[in-house]
């Protein structure tokens, strides 16, 4: 008997891309006729979302499938899920699958909470009384008791993943395969999700494929990775190193401390250029961000705010200007400068996200983690970093009292 749960031999998934001409209708019904008699090639374009990828998952493992936006990780997951058949390659699996990939996928909308529990547990091949050995666990883990009688097209995405994460969980696949989904539940939830993969992984002997942007979990959770860039599998082996390799790479590809918008925009406020730098020397350093923007209007009370994020993601703090916070804009290009005292962070790459409101309620401007700044050293680990750098982000003394006796 095998004691492999999932491999993976050459696998690619390849998409072709059309582009369309624009035209006037005339151009279109024309194009539409020439593409019946004599298709244009060159309108298409071959796109490899996965290309020669090899793994392979023992039973029991929990492997955690790391990467950019764009790396191919939810393709993996469709294949492996056999939604989507792969264009290259092969894989074998041995055991049930049960998936939580997209809020929804695997729900009837017009069915109950309490049908759909019943669907999947069929899908996967259970009898009706082994399902109601599991519903009550089910019901109380997902916590929606109150609507299992209502369509699940009337659930929230927030309740969708509670329920779809608990018969995927209590319905006992030998395989579960987790997307990024999760991150819509609240915090609470995501923490008591991965508590439940941690339990049928180690004490279940179950066999976990996870995706997520929460490197603390997918480490916390998973012993081997598969690190995927661009659709190529750049890495894979133990958890530690295969972050390692990760990390290590956003660190060389983002360090711009420079961002310039040149395209145009119908937004309220419209962001042209954001500019960071350092002022100090760690512990003791200072982020000054200059912001241009533009309107076609006047503002009285516009405020900015700031995100900071770590390079795997994990947002670290938020900054909010409490003096004379308002903003008075008056159609002329204008800079606003913000400087913010940085707490003592541990060594690597952190992003600068940019948000403008009006009047403290009104959102007017969001751009996502544009600039980035780099922190490089620290006195405060000179006798544990690099080995001691992954605990968290901030970095705190502590008194320490000793008492011979």
């Amino acid at each position: 008997m095998t004691d492999t749960a999932i491999s993976v031999q050459g696998l690619g998934k390849q998409y072709i891309i059309g582009h369309k001409k624009e035209g006037d209708f005339r151009h279109a019904i024309g194009n539409k006729l020439r593409n019946i008699f004599k298709p244009d090639a060159s309108e298409k374009e071959v796109f490899w979302a996965l290309k020669d990828i090899d793994f392979e998952i023992k039973k029991g493992e929990a492997v955690g499938i790391i990467g950019r936006n764009g790396a191919g990780k939810s393709t993996l997951l469709k294949i492996l899920s056999r939604i989507t058949d792969p264009s290259t390659g092969r894989f074998e699996i041995n055991g049930r699958v049960s998936s939580l990939l997209e809020v929804g996928t695997g729900f009837h909308p017009e069915l109950s909470g309490r049908e759909n529990i019943y669907l999947n547990g069929t899908i996967l091949g259970m009898k009706r009384a082994e399902i109601r050995q599991k519903f009550d666990e089910i019901v109380d883990f997902s916590g929606v008791e109150k609507f299992l009688d209502t369509p699940v097209k009337h659930y929230s995405s927030g309740m969708k993943v509670r329920l779809a994460f608990s018969v995927a969980a209590h319905l006992e696949p030998e395989i579960l395969i987790v997307d990024e989904v999760l991150a819509v539940g609240d915090a609470e939830f995501q923490k008591k999700c991965l508590g439940k993969m941690d339990q049928v992984t180690k004490t279940d002997g179950r066999t976990i494929v996870f995706v997520s942007h929460n490197m603390g979990a997918v480490q916390n959770l998973c012993s081997r990775g598969v690190y995927l860039k661009d659709g190529l599998m750049e890495f894979k082996g133990g958890i530690e190193a295969t972050l390692e390799n990760y990390m290590f790479s956003v660190n060389n590809q983002i360090k711009s401390s420079e961002w310039i918008n040149d395209k145009e925009s119908d937004s309220v406020i419209h962001l042209k250029r954001c500019k960071i730098k350092l002022i100090g020397k760690q512990p003791n350093l200072i982020l000054e961000i200059n912001t241009e923007i533009a309107s076609n209007k006047k503002h009285n009370k516009l405020f900015v705010a700031y995100d900071i994020t770590s390079a795997s993601g994990t947002p670290i703090f938020q900054s909010i200007p409490i003096q004379t916070p308002f903003i008075e804009y008056n159609l002329s290009l204008q800079i606003v400068t913000s400087k913010i005292e940085l707490p003592k962070l541990i060594p690597g790459l952190y992003s600068v996200s940019v948000w403008f409101g009006e009047h403290f309620s009104r959102g007017v401007l969001w751009e996502k983690e544009i600039v980035n700044f780099e922190i490089e050293n620290s006195p405060e680990l000179n006798r544990t970093y690099p080995h001691n750098h992954k605990n968290g982000f901030l970095i705190e003394k502590s008194d320490v009292t000793i008492t011979q006796k």
